[in-house]
């Protein structure tokens, strides 16, 4: 008995590695696929990270911005409020401090956006156009100047 079914494994040899072979071709073809779904993956996932780091870029400018505006309305308005309240001198030094800490921000704002350091590898979404950056800020920067002339020529 055991000789017969040494026997019938010899026969279906043949058909066993072809069988075998074919599995072997279908679990490679499988892999394939899977490990070029995975370099997509991987592409893509960077492509993203990518995107997050210009939009991270773009709101540390909003933030620098954005405390401009607080500093320039702060200088503005401790001139204002302080010139009764303390010496004249420390109403107006303290506007000024706080106009040409604006204008630092202001400056920081465009130096931090436009130096971000090497560029993400193709990106999704484009960064804001450096010259509009430029003009925008240069505005605020002259606003501040402005408000510090104010500031310095304003009777008490």
């Amino acid at each position: 008995m055991a000789s017969h079914h040494r026997h019938r494994w010899l026969m279906d040899a043949p058909h066993n590695a072809d069988r075998a072979h074919a599995k072997l071709a279908e679990s490679a073809s499988s892999l394939k696929d899977s490990a070029v779904q995975q370099v997509d993956s991987a592409d893509r996932r960077t492509e993203l990270a990518a995107d997050r780091t210009i939009l991270a870029g773009e709101r540390t400018y909003a933030a620098w911005v954005r405390t401009g505006l607080a500093a320039l309305a702060s200088g503005i308005g401790a001139r204002a409020l302080l010139k009764d309240v303390v010496f004249p001198w420390l109403a107006t030094a303290t506007g000024t401090m706080l106009i040409l800490f604006s204008a630092f921000c202001f400056v920081a704002a465009v130096w931090r956006e436009m130096g971000a350091g090497a560029p993400p590898p193709r990106p999704d979404i484009k960064r804001l156009p450096a010259a509009l950056l430029v003009v925008m800020n240069g505005f605020l920067m002259l606003v501040s100047l402005a408000t510090l002339v104010g500031i310095w020529t304003a009777r008490s």
